[in-house]
C-alpha cells in the first residue's frame, strides 16, 4: 500500500495519548528558553560562521589566521566573530598584541562534531 505524502503528518485515528502528552508538556521548556534556542540555531545558519567555528574546532587562532584560511578579509571575519561571541559560541584572550579566538567551551565543539557526524551518515 502506497502512502500519500501529502497526508503523512496526520493521524488516521484522532486518539490523544494523554500520558505522553502530559509527560511531554510537563517537560517543555519555557517559551523564552525555546526562543533563545531558536536564536542560537540561527547563528549556525550562516556558512561563514560555520567555517569559522570549524576552524576554531581545529585550533585556536587570531583573526588574520582565520582570514587567511577562509580567504576573507579580517574585517569580515571580525564581524562574524562578534556575532559568535555574542551568542557565547566563541571566546577571546589577549596574547601580547594579538587577540586569540577559541570555541567558548566543549559544548560548541560537540555541536560541530555531532553535526558533521549527522550529515555524514
Amino acid at each position: 500500500m502506497e502512502i500519500d505524502d501529502r497526508h503523512e503528518e496526520y493521524c488516521d485515528i484522532t486518539e490523544v495519548h494523554s500520558s505522553i502528552v502530559d509527560a511531554v508538556s510537563m517537560d517543555m521548556p519555557d517559551e523564552e528558553v525555546l526562543y533563545d534556542l531558536a536564536e542560537l540555531f540561527k547563528v549556525f545558519g550562516d556558512t561563514t560562521r560555520i567555517k569559522i567555528l570549524y576552524t576554531l574546532f581545529e585550533s585556536e587562532m587570531c583573526v588574520c589566521d582565520i582570514a587567511e584560511i577562509l580567504n576573507m578579509t579580517q574585517s569580515a571575519i571580525s564581524h562574524q566573530l562578534k556575532i559568535l561571541k555574542n551568542a557565547k559560541l566563541v571566546k577571546s584572550r589577549r596574547d601580547g598584541k594579538q587577540i586569540i579566538y577559541a570555541l567558548d567551551d566543549e559544548h560548541v565543539g560537540s555541536i560541530i562534531k555531532m553535526g558533521i557526524e549527522h550529515i555524514s551518515e
